[in-house]
């Protein structure tokens, strides 16, 4: 009996055997080195650095959480502004965002000065103080908004007329109400938004990437070399995600794609060559 069983033992272990062998030979192994030159000297292995093996790219990655997260619109950002809706139409027709930027006074035009209340408010304290010789004074009362409507209209229609005239014959009159603007400039707020979602997705980012598309992280050894092996086939990504690898004057981030074949290993090495300078990075 025990010599009938001999065979059929030799047999399972031939065929446990065969199929660890399959599964040795099914996956693929993804073998990393990471040096960074600073400048005029020698490449340097970057020790104790975490890299993470992703199955897309990290830059992808941010672009999907930039999507679920959009920043809005310049023109939805103006619509949103405290201002009143001819400084809305002037910013949309225009460029521009600071509107305390030293020339400002060669891109607003006499007729926005009297159709924009923040530009007229501007000029005029600009003026003010009897600093400009010949500039028209108003005659009209606000008290007789109320009481005498069509003498204050009439009155300010006046006034608004030649003071037109007197800023397009003195047109450096226009010069320093950009001083005068920060009260309604959007530029601070504009500047805060993009930087808070900047901040946002770059907290966002790393979290998804290691939550959705994480295959394997290591920490390099003290040669600057990472080996991930029981990589089924495909292409990966050596990502630092959002964190930055210095040395010398040097400060890198990689995000490099490599592909995995069954029962080989695949040989990368991250450097200067395929390096994002960590300055200007994405998240």
């Amino acid at each position: 009996m025990r010599t009938k069983m001999r065979p059929l033992l030799l047999l399972c272990c031939l065929f446990l055997l065969a199929r660890v062998g399959t599964a040795q030979t099914s996956t693929g192994t993804l073998d990393v080195t990471v040096h960074i030159t600073p400048t005029g000297a020698r490449p340097e292995p970057v020790r104790q650095f975490t890299l993470y093996i992703l199955t897309k790219s990290y830059a992808d990655i941010v672009k999907e959480v930039e999507g679920n997260d959009e920043l809005p619109t310049r023109e939805a950002f103006i619509d949103n502004l405290k201002c009143t809706p001819q400084l809305k139409k002037w910013l949309k027709a225009h460029d521009v965002m600071d509107l305390t930027m030293p020339d400002f006074d060669k891109l607003v035009t006499p007729v926005e000065i009297m159709e924009v209340p923040e530009f007229l408010a501007a000029y005029q304290r600009s003026n003010s103080g009897g600093v400009t010789s010949g500039m028209p004074t108003p005659k009209f009362r606000e008290a007789d908004r109320e009481t005498n409507p069509e003498k204050y209209n009439k009155q300010k229609q006046e006034y608004i007329t030649a003071l037109k005239k007197f800023v397009e014959t003195h047109p450096s009159t226009i010069t320093g109400m950009e001083l005068e603007l920060g009260g309604v400039n959007p530029k601070y707020q504009w500047d805060k938004l993009r930087a808070d979602h900047k901040k946002k997705i770059a907290q966002l980012a790393p979290d998804i990437a290691q939550t959705k598309y994480l295959a394997a992280k290591a920490d390099t050894d003290i040669d600057g070399r990472v080996t991930v092996s029981g990589l089924a086939p495909g292409t990966y990504w050596a990502s630092s995600l959002n964190m930055d690898a210095a040395s010398g004057d040097r400060r890198l981030n990689w995000d490099v794609a490599a592909k995995v074949q069954a029962g080989q290993t695949t040989r990368l090495e991250l450097s200067n060559v395929n390096g994002i300078d960590a300055f200007s990075s994405q998240p």
